[in-house]
């Protein structure tokens, strides 16, 4: 438990963690990379540079500060961000050193105005949160398919559009049992690079028999170029090795819903592919409405004419003919339960959309394809 006198400190300094979050966040990485650098194995330093992660971890700790009295209420976002953590091997004793330079950027941008008593109710508050992490994360350990990162033969690569590919892995030593909706975990050290380069890709289909299937995008950008998604697709071929971390993740159709609407924009076809797949063979009623630039560029085909033919009403809307998705594609969504996926820019605009509308929030669903909590609305 954290002292009441301590509480209140926290909650004395939200507006400060408002104005100064992403900066210390900011400070904060920057630190512990310098004098941890093996955690360098862990981190994706593309979402560093653009500035994603330090903004979604300024917001989770933001989200558990204005619900330190009930600190439950964050519970749901904490088993999103566990799961990557389980998948990226996130394990209790990287805790302390997060907690440390946590501090020391807090003490470096706020200078003075960080004083002991503010320090030291940040420090019993960092150790709350990491112990609930901690406790979530040690479950999803315990009920992960398999442990660590396992050796996956690739059978198949398939270029379905100029810039995705669909990989094929297989290993007979594993459960190979998916959740539609999941992610497995790339572990890969690409020629010439220092570090290990670890980066999360969805499930894309049902059917493990010959295999799991992901699909990966080549990510390009001055400075930002993708890393591990040109390695993939440029070195990686059948009958190489790639390792991988159990699937994981918690955007999944519920049970309950019965009525659904999917909305996906390019590469974010890729979760929802499996969800529009697994729900239409349960007999679930299905819209999927689906943005892309051309055909040229539209993945998985064969896959979205096969749930199509099976009773899924599916709209597919070229956005360089056709223009970008809005509320008209949507008609009917307020009686349906709503799962979204894409690009932050292209879930930014599609959650407005949606608020347009007068959805409710509790009746959205998402993944985007970068930190979630850069998202949040704390």
């Amino acid at each position: 438990m954290i002292a009441e006198a301590k509480k209140q400190v926290i909650k004395d300094t939200v507006p400060v963690l408002e104005a100064h979050g992403t900066e210390i966040t900011t400070v904060f990485y920057k630190r512990m990379f310098e004098a941890h650098p093996e955690m360098l194995d862990i981190f994706n330093l593309t979402n560093q540079k653009v500035g994603d992660q330090p903004k979604a971890l300024a917001m989770t700790v933001l989200a558990a500060a204005k619900n330190i009295d009930n600190l439950d209420a964050i519970v749901p976002a904490v088993k999103g961000i566990a799961h990557k953590h389980r998948a990226l091997e996130v394990r209790p004793e990287h805790y302390p050193i997060v907690g440390k330079y946590l501090l020391e950027g807090i003490k470096e941008v706020l200078g003075d105005a960080a004083t002991p008593e503010i320090l030291d109710a940040w420090e019993a508050y960092y150790g709350k949160l990491a112990e609930i992490f901690i406790g979530i994360e040690k479950d999803m350990y315990g009920q992960a398919a398999w442990e660590g990162f396992h050796p996956f033969i690739v059978k198949e690569k398939e270029q379905m559009t100029p810039d995705i590919v669909r990989f094929t892995v297989d290993s007979d030593e594993v459960d190979k049992t998916i959740t539609a909706g999941q992610y497995i975990t790339a572990k890969v050290q690409p020629e010439h690079y220092p570090n290990m380069e670890l980066r999360h890709y969805s499930i894309c289909a049902m059917n493990t028999e010959e295999g799991i299937s992901f699909a990966v995008k080549r990510e390009g950008g001055d400075g930002t170029k993708g890393i591990v998604s040109n390695y993939l697709h440029e070195v990686i071929e059948a009958g190489d090795v790639l390792h991988l971390s159990a699937p994981a993740g918690d955007f999944k159709v519920a049970d309950a819903h019965d009525k659904l609407l999917f909305i996906a924009g390019g590469v974010g076809a890729t979760p929802v592919m499996a969800m529009a797949e697994d729900s239409v063979a349960k007999g679930k009623d299905v819209r999927y409405v689906y943005s892309v630039r051309n055909e040229a560029h539209q993945p998985f085909k064969d896959q979205m004419a096969a749930i199509e033919q099976k009773g899924a009403d599916l709209k597919i809307k070229f956005s360089e003919t056709d223009g970008y998705l809005n509320r008209d594609d949507f008609a009917g969504a307020e009686s349906r339960e709503i799962y979204i996926c894409g690009s932050m820019g292209f879930m930014n605009v599609m959650m407005a959309e949606l608020e347009a509308m007068g959805i409710e929030n509790s009746r959205i669903h998402f993944e985007p394809f970068g930190p979630k909590m850069s998202m949040a609305a704390v």
